[in-house]
Formats: structure tokens, sequence, C-alpha cells
């Protein structure tokens, strides 16, 4: 049986996926250094050479694993905060990224631990990709801000940042520390934070 360009597509997409998945799973665990593509490829379940096929090089798979994966968040993000008002944007962003976090942790622990590297070469790329995702939560809150449902005073772009940052550190620290407490109640405390200092 012939298979189309759409299911030839979707399976190159489908093999990304589990090399991804592998990828930030060993790199979670063992770290970049120590992670070879051997190691990604028996983890994923497919050849060396699908690993090359599919990327130049383990660095630029994990460059690629970055978009991949602070993409998903921005879109999540977008869609969370769709024709709400600001302060119901904030509640749904500070949602998503929890409900983000908790579904895809590795990911999380291993953003979390390059965004305090800067000499890696993938640095610049997680820079723009960063800035993409507190992109939308500056918006939600320069929106409440020009409505009047956030303080004038309020520095959108210190606020933005700090708003992900926290949600991030708190999410890992929830799913590594406290895995039983449910996530309603660690909405509500991110969001007595955020309305102390909104």
């Amino acid at each position: 049986m012939l298979v189309g360009t759409d299911g030839r597509s979707r399976r190159r997409e489908d093999t990304r996926q589990r090399l991804y998945e592998a990828a930030v799973q060993l790199i979670a665990e063992q770290g970049f250094s120590a992670t070879t593509v051997d190691d990604i490829a028996l983890r994923a379940n497919v050849a060396k050479g699908t690993v090359y096929y599919n990327f130049k090089s383990k660095t630029d798979l994990f460059e690629e694993l970055l978009r991949h994966g602070v993409g998903l968040l921005t879109e999540q993000f977008r869609a969370a905060v769709a024709d709400l008002p600001p302060r119901e944007a904030l509640r749904a962003l500070i949602r998503a990224q929890l409900e983000y976090i908790r579904r895809y942790q590795a990911f999380a622990q291993l953003l979390l631990s390059e965004m305090w590297r800067t000499n890696r070469e993938w640095q610049q790329t997680l820079v723009l990709l960063r800035e993409q995702a507190v992109g939308v939560i500056a918006e939600t809150i320069q929106a409440g801000v020009d409505s009047g449902d956030l303080p004038a005073e309020l520095d959108v772009r210190v606020a933005s940042a700090a708003l992900f940052g926290v949600g991030l550190v708190v999410a890992v620290d929830w799913l590594v520390f406290q895995p039983g407490r449910p996530i309603e109640d660690v909405e509500e405390s991110l969001l007595a934070i955020v309305r102390r200092v909104a």
C-alpha cells in the first residue's frame, strides 16, 4: 500500500516526538554531556541513523527540543487567555502553566536548569523562545494595566518575567516535593502571590 505525503509527514512527526521524549528523559536523568545519540536512539527504539535523519547532531536535536517544548507552552498560554478579561486571563495563564508542567515535568526541569546556563550553544535560541512565552504574559498584564484592572505603575516586563519564573519554579517544586498536593491548591497559592503583587 502506498503511503501519501500526509502519512509520511505524520510518521516523521511521530518519530521526532519519540526522539524528543527520549532525549528529554535521558538529559533530565544524566545531563546533556553524558547523553549520547546511541542512548537516545535506544530509548526511542529507533536506529541511530534515524536520529541523524531527523537532526544534524545531538545539539541540533536539543535545540529543536527546546523550540518544540517552549512552543507548546506558548501555544497553551495563547489558547488559555483567548477572549478573557485580564484578571481571568492571569488565572488561566497560571493554570495553563501548572498543567503544562505537570504533563511535561522532565522538560520543565530541563528548561529550568538550562535557563541558568549562559555558555550553551543554544542560549540565544532559549532567550528568544522564553521571550515568546513571557510575551503572552506581558500582553495579558499590559491589557490589565490599560483597562485599569491592574495598577498603572506596574512594571509589565518585570511582572511578566516574575510570573513566568515563579510559576515554573513553584510547579517543579510542587511536582518534585509535594506531588500529592492538588493542582487547585497550588493554583490558589500562586494567585494569592500575584494578587499581592498586582
